[in-house]
């Protein structure tokens, strides 16, 4: 485990995931069923050749490119309205897909807006968008206790979503990436997590027994006993944790996993790359299949930039 590049794992696993979603986004479950992805395609949706991550891996390329440098969130307010203005950390020189809360987050970012109170904080402003972009801060945070942790997740989510709802999604998504970054298989971390989170937060106020009670079926340990039919693959963050953890926890490998994400339908791209990246940690970027990685746009940037944030030694 030593040896591994988990920076790189990471990195490669949610560009991947996602360019694997993009041809597909928005057509159906029972659509895939019937022409089920099997592998890197291109156009399609978006029209894009094949190897086209999304807005997904942008952002979280820009997240990991400010934890290069010291944390700062105005750094990263700076990087992520230079993608959506000027096409920074684009895979081929274009913004092609960003989400409406999205949008409006940067645009308030844009004008001004202190970076922890730009995102949305309505129930409706509840989409994935920070969720597919927060994997990078795993390497950040994961020396800190449990409360900063969460306290940094919160920040950083907030740039673009700051509904409760969507930080505790980030939350346990890191959780179960620090589970496995500590050398747990999938069944083991999702396990100490269900226990850890609701420890953790029946000991604080963070949120309500209400909202405590939307992720019932995630922290009640049985998520990955449900059958297809009852996960959701939609924007709605919760959906997306949902999939990503039942998609991780059903499958023994990285192509499986993420093939069975993309093929649930819908938001594909976005559900590909929060999957993309837990296998990527799990099973290492060594075992991606050697013609997606081929074809994968600004590999060799990529690459680089998981060079430089390991040599941060966070």
């Amino acid at each position: 485990m030593s040896n591994r590049n988990f920076i790189k794992d990471v990195l490669l696993g949610v560009a991947v995931g996602d360019a694997l979603g993009v041809p597909v986004e928005f057509k159906s479950r029972s659509f895939l069923q019937q022409k089920p992805v099997t592998g890197m395609i291109g156009h399609g949706s978006h029209h894009q050749p094949a190897g086209t991550w999304s807005d997904d891996s942008s952002m979280t390329f820009c997240l990991a490119e400010m934890l290069c440098e010291k944390y700062n969130l105005q750094n990263l307010a700076h990087r992520f309205i230079n993608w959506k203005n000027h096409n920074y950390w684009t895979p081929r020189g274009d913004v092609f897909d960003i989400g409406i809360t999205t949008r409006w987050a940067i645009d308030s970012l844009d004008n001004g807006v202190n970076p922890v109170l730009a995102g949305g904080n309505g129930e409706d402003n509840n989409g994935n968008g920070s969720l597919m972009r927060i994997l990078p801060l795993l390497f950040f945070i994961q020396h800190k206790p449990i409360d900063q942790r969460f306290l940094f997740v919160k920040d950083v989510s907030s740039l673009t979503h700051r509904h409760i709802r969507s930080v505790l999604s980030c939350f346990i998504y890191l959780e179960f990436a620090l589970e496995i970054l500590k050398g747990n298989n999938q069944h083991a971390a999702y396990r100490n997590i269900c226990n850890e989170i609701k420890v953790f937060l029946n000991g604080t106020d963070v949120c309500s027994g209400a909202e405590f009670s939307i992720f019932e079926r995630i922290l009640s340990g049985g998520i990955h006993l449900l059958p297809e039919g009852d996960i959701q693959s939609s924007g709605y963050v919760l959906h997306t944790l949902e999939a990503s953890l039942w998609c991780i926890l059903v499958t023994t490998n990285f192509e499986h996993a993420v093939l069975k994400a993309v093929n649930l339908g819908n938001d594909t791209d976005t559900t590909g790359a929060v999957t993309g990246g837990l296998a990527g940690l799990l099973y290492g970027w060594d075992t991606i299949p050697a013609d997606w990685l081929n074809v994968l746009a600004r590999k060799n940037d990529i690459v680089d930039l998981a060079k430089r944030l390991t040599n941060k030694n966070y």
